[in-house]
């Protein structure tokens, strides 16, 4: 029908009439409305299809609102009216569809008794921008009774919290059961919290209310539970709980807990960490336990000693943070070794000979023990032989074979007793040409009466070479 309007028609000598291009449009223009105006006087539009596709409904959606026996939205003053009062009140269009699908209650509402249920939620002490949150997020209030639905509201004012505070954490793609809220504050209460404790977590931690209407602090009751906790470790918690959803708290400490037993942390223990530490925990995710060991270059008994030790080490593990290969704790290890071998034969730990041997010390602790073995089998007093450590601990520094060959000339060509060691344990210090050099010339006076007999280890060998020829070579002429 339209098509054909728009074809240009010749009659007779009629083409003269219309020589110009413009009255021809004009003349066009005409047929084509004209035929509109027949179309849609025969095939009317229905105007309830863009309306609900102008409040963002789908298809799918807005063919329960199409009316089967209406084409024009004034035929539906009701639909129209509150579409009017909740554009009027600061609704967003966009959202009006979101209202309908899940309180199609309200489209039926009259002008006057949908703004008198609006005044209701200004009248509990909300917002204008709080009151459309609420709308938006659970359309089904306006059809309820609001003092029987807000009863978290009376706990909000004795708790000290204004009940427009809880607004602003309202989220128009959540819906929320705002009956289920009031078991949070009654189960703070019973948990052991006054009202100012339960004020200062809910202030902290608004999801405690609106995460699943109230479900999210049992999420984290159940996952401390499963871990060990008892009810003092669940007051501890949640008065310094960190600055995460619940949601991301329970995740998080499950991750923990997981990383723990991994690296081989006892069943005991890791409720007795979750309970310490389930702040910590929770407080962000970590990364998997072979990716930490891998990136540490550790083993995980290592990896189980640091977090022990320095729980909050934990958080250097978090995903996302960049992890450097630790250096290698032998130091450490031998440092223990040697405590435990100077414990072993009679030292007192931090005293000031241990501290003495420890810094001089150079081999590890198995090999310390096995000197100490090698100088008691030579015939020593073990006492005697925890003296001469005390004394000169840095003559454990030297390998065996050296000590027997050392030993071997002092008893042997010297004519001196084992235990003359004792007196001086530093002579194994000493290389056995010195030593020799020495008592070649101490022999040679003393044959010559030139020299005291018997003199100590110290007195022939402590001393420098310069006092040794000053008190001794010089004494004689043929010495020099």
């Amino acid at each position: 029908m339209v098509k054909g309007a728009m074809k240009e028609t010749v009659e007779g000598g009629e083409e003269k009439v219309y020589t110009s291009k413009l009255k021809r449009r004009e003349m066009m223009d005409q047929r084509v409305s004209k035929a509109l105006v027949r179309l849609f006087r025969y095939h009317p539009i229905n105007e309830f299809e863009p309306f609900l596709e102008s409040i963002v409904l789908k298809l799918n959606e807005y063919d329960f609102f199409m009316p089967r026996d209406l084409l024009f939205l004034a035929d539906d003053m009701k639909l129209l009216t509150s579409y009017h009062v909740l554009c009027n009140y600061g609704v967003d269009r966009a959202m009006i569809g979101k209202i309908y699908t899940d309180a199609a209650e309200i489209c039926s509402f009259g002008e006057n008794e949908l703004a008198s249920k609006l005044r209701a939620l200004e009248d509990l002490e909300f917002s204008k921008t709080s009151v459309i949150k609420l709308l938006v997020s659970t359309p089904i209030i306006l059809t309820r009774d609001p003092n029987a639905e807000f009863k978290i509201l009376q706990w909000l004012d004795d708790i000290g919290i204004q009940r427009d505070w809880i607004g602003q954490f309202l989220s128009a793609s959540k819906s929320y059961n705002w009956r289920k809220m009031v078991k949070v504050p009654q189960f703070f209460s019973e948990l052991g919290f006054n009202k100012e404790h339960i004020g200062k977590v809910i202030r902290k931690n608004p999801d405690f209310l609106l995460d699943g209407s109230g479900r999210a602090p049992f999420t984290v009751v159940t996952a401390m539970l499963k871990a060990g906790s008892g009810k003092k470790d669940l007051f501890n918690l949640f008065l310094d709980f960190p600055d995460v959803s619940a949601m991301n708290f329970t995740r998080n400490l499950q991750k923990g807990i997981l990383l723990l037993a991994e690296i081989g942390v006892s069943e005991e223990d890791i409720k007795n960490f979750a309970a310490s530490h389930a702040s910590l925990l929770g407080s962000a995710p970590v990364k998997k336990a072979n990716s930490i060991l891998t990136n540490l270059s550790v083993g995980k008994a290592r990896l189980c000693k640091i977090i022990m030790n320095e729980p909050r080490q934990l958080m250097q593990y978090t995903v996302g943070s960049k992890l450097s290969r630790l250096e290698c704790n032998r130091d450490e290890t031998s440092l223990k070794e040697k405590v435990k071998f100077l414990k072993s034969i009679g030292f007192v730990e931090g005293s000031v000979d241990m501290n003495k041997a420890l810094k001089v010390f150079r081999g590890k602790g198995d090999e310390l023990q096995d000197w100490y073995d090698f100088l008691v089998k030579t015939g020593l007093d073990p006492k005697d032989v925890v003296h001469m450590i005390k004394v000169a601990p840095h003559v454990l520094n030297q390998k065996i074979n050296l000590h027997e060959s050392k030993i071997s000339f002092l008893v042997n060509e010297t004519g001196y007793q084992l235990r003359a060691l004792v007196g001086f344990p530093s002579y194994l210090s000493f290389t056995v040409d010195r030593t020799r050099a020495r008592f070649l010339m101490y022999d040679w006076l003393r044959e010559r009466g030139l020299a005291t007999p018997n003199l100590s280890l110290s007195t022939l060998l402590a001393c420098s070479g310069k006092n040794f020829v000053k008190y001794f070579v010089e004494k004689h002429d043929r010495g020099s």
